[in-house]
């Protein structure tokens, strides 16, 4: 009768209710389904609200399960010795890439797994649940690195450089950010001159991940003899002459992150080694967009490892002869978190499959990466202030976590950046400078 307009008179619509207008309620006020064979319906999970785990590949995962394992066994012990010396383990981009955890994006072609995003976003989230380094370390590698060589290098630059990237014997950095230059990079001073068989580069760098121990940096320069002055992309070997990476020591968030400055002196770089695909804020900007993919899935492993957290401690920890996790108020907290991180993951796994397919706009990154990142600072402040006095030690971990997401709510587009991103694709209107 739906179907075809008629009305239900009372009766019928009482009929069709059970003899009620309302339909019957379970005790936590969803309908009952016990009358309706083959329709019960499965427990709630507090770590996966939406099953959406359910919806993952038998590929996808292993991808999962394996990086889960390693980050878990292998590095969560690493972590409270490296933050506490502000240090990094040489050792660990190898293990990656022993797994194909390392740059899991690169095809096979170039020596890598040829992973999906949403196998990459995995890797992220299983990589940052344990400490924000260790993804940054992997995206810095995959998103700013690898996938700037498969764009825009040569084919005997990306044969040069790919598989040695891959198989962790050799780290790449990624040279934009400058001292004066931050969430403007088009006012970027390094520069870069023609001269007989490639360029002089000339230039400083600022907040380069793993430019201690990079084996090559992509530099981003603009090219001062060319009449627009287009930002270009370029090569840069360690090795290279007049390069030279000073280590940024003193950090309070991402400590066994290695972070660095750059110094370029009238460094050659090859025709060869010049990124020819890469004009203009197009050429970083295609790189960042990865980053922030790898930040957006990174977040939800986070605010889960918070959320997991603050419920063991309040379940254990009694106050007033009862424990915690009886308060109306700590209740409130867990459920505004589930609530938030069942959030996070909805829009982590539908940014991947969009990614997949070839449909990601860059507003619904920035949708995302300010979403995730700023609940994630939220939920672990909330997950410290529940752990009460102990949530300040290493033993909990916490406040680690929201130190760490300090940094991340900034990375590749702070909160008001991303604001105006998604403002401009929402009106057309460019609201950034004067």
């Amino acid at each position: 009768r739906l179907l075809t307009g008629q009305a239900l008179r009372p009766s019928q619509r009482r009929a069709a209710c059970g003899g009620s207008l309302r339909p019957r309620l379970g005790y936590d006020g969803a309908p009952d389904d016990e009358d309706r064979p083959g329709m019960a319906l499965p427990p709630f999970d507090p770590d996966d609200p939406f099953l959406l785990e359910s919806l993952l590949s038998e590929d996808e995962r292993l991808v999962m399960a394996t990086a889960r394992a390693y980050a878990q066994e292998k590095l969560e012990p690493r972590v409270i010795p490296a933050h506490r010396d502000e240090s990094f383990d040489t050792a660990v981009p190898q293990e990656m890439a022993a797994l194909g955890l390392l740059a899991p994006l690169v095809p096979p072609e170039y020596g890598g797994p040829g992973a999906s995003y949403m196998m990459y976003g995995l890797i992220c989230r299983e990589f940052e649940r344990v400490d924000t380094s260790f993804r940054s370390l992997m995206s810095v590698q995959t998103s700013l690195i690898c996938a700037t060589f498969l764009r825009f290098a040569s084919e005997d630059v990306k044969r040069h450089f790919l598989p040695k990237l891959v198989a962790g014997d050799m780290l790449g950095c990624f040279g934009l950010t400058e001292p004066d230059s931050g969430s403007d990079p088009g006012s970027m001073r390094s520069t870069a001159k023609r001269v007989a068989g490639g360029w002089l580069l000339n230039g400083a760098k600022m907040w380069i991940s793993t430019a201690p121990l990079a084996g090559v940096a992509i530099v981003w320069a603009k090219a001062v003899d060319e009449p627009e002055q287009p930002i270009r992309g370029f090569v840069v070997p360690r090795e290279s002459k007049g390069f030279a990476v000073t280590p940024i020591k003193g950090k309070l968030s991402v400590r066994s992150s290695p972070t660095g400055a750059l110094s370029l002196q009238d460094v050659f770089v090859p025709e060869s080694h010049g990124l020819a695909g890469a004009r203009g804020l197009s050429g970083p900007f295609h790189a960042l967009n990865g980053a922030r993919f790898a930040i957006c899935w990174g977040t939800v492993g986070v605010a889960e490892d918070c959320y997991r957290r603050a419920r063991t401690y309040v379940a254990e920890r009694k106050q007033f002869g009862r424990p915690l996790a009886a308060t109306q108020l700590v209740q409130k907290k867990l459920a505004d978190m589930a609530t938030d991180i069942g959030a996070m993951q909805l829009m982590a796994h539908r940014l991947a499959r969009l990614q997949d397919q070839g449909r990601l706009p860059p507003a619904t990154s920035s949708i995302v990466k300010r979403h995730n990142a700023g609940k994630a600072l939220e939920i672990a402040r909330v997950a410290r202030d529940m752990h009460g006095g102990n949530g300040i030690t290493e033993d909990y971990r916490v406040l680690q976590h929201a130190i760490n997401m300090e940094t991340v709510n900034t990375l590749e587009g702070t909160h008001d950046v991303h604001a105006l991103v998604i403002g401009r694709a929402i009106t057309g209107h460019q609201a950034f400078g004067a």
